[in-house]
């Protein structure tokens, strides 16, 4: 998909956990983090990567062929042992116009990716690397990525606490509602810092549940 400019300010004025609320999957596993942990966000289609074992060929095509802004996301097909991605890698991948780089396994060279402006999020940090084979992987395919299914195209959406995943044509309804939310919680953190309550009542919900509580307001 084509990820505009004003598309791309309006992601990047939210952030994954507020866009968490409004869908039902597309959640990868908490271990998946980034390399660099500070204020950045990261949002793109994602151009998926299938490798295993130590053969990375794949990735480097991948690399040379994704459209500019692309998030390169990678399926280790378990291997969870060779760093795919180090410090060359991810030079490549920002010296070719990628948004990020997302990895179902474990990067190398953290301190020097730290360092870089290119997000690289992995599993776990490695010093045992894969190497160029050329004998096995696969590029634009359906793939899962530390539990969350990925297609080609979708937008991948990181910050420092995790990533989600958003189908290409199903993503305005949550954006919406998670700028609704931004929006909203202007003024909710300065009602909590004045000592106020949450707008609902848990004391209620606490102590007759939920099922109870939406049947007594069906009656209204």
């Amino acid at each position: 998909m084509q990820l505009t400019d004003a598309l791309r300010k309006r992601f990047l004025s939210v952030d994954p956990a507020t866009v968490g609320h409004y869908i039902n999957g597309g959640f990868m596993h908490p271990e998946m983090k980034p390399v660099r942990r500070d204020d950045m966000r990261m949002i793109g289609p994602a151009y998926t990567v299938r490798i295993s074992g130590r053969d990375s060929c794949a990735l480097y095509y991948g690399i040379k062929h994704a459209p500019k802004g692309s998030v390169i996301v990678v399926d280790r097909c378990g291997d969870q042992t060779f760093a795919c991605c180090g410090e060359m890698v991810a030079t490549y991948a920002q010296g070719r116009g990628m948004a990020g780089i997302v990895i179902d396994g474990p990067a190398t060279d953290s301190r020097a990716i730290e360092k870089m402006e290119i997000p690289v999020f992995c599993t776990g940090i490695s010093s045992v690397t894969t190497m160029i084979y050329g004998a096995t992987g696969e590029v634009q395919v359906p793939v899962v990525c530390c539990g969350a299914h990925v297609n080609p195209g979708d937008l991948v959406f990181g910050d420092a606490d995790g990533v989600v995943v958003l189908p290409a044509d199903g993503y305005e309804e949550a954006l919406k509602k998670a700028e609704e939310s931004v929006a909203r919680e202007i003024s909710l953190r300065k009602h909590f810092l004045n000592g106020g309550d949450p707008l609902w009542n848990v004391d209620r919900l606490f102590s007759v549940g939920l099922a109870e509580t939406i049947a007594e307001l069906k009656k209204l």
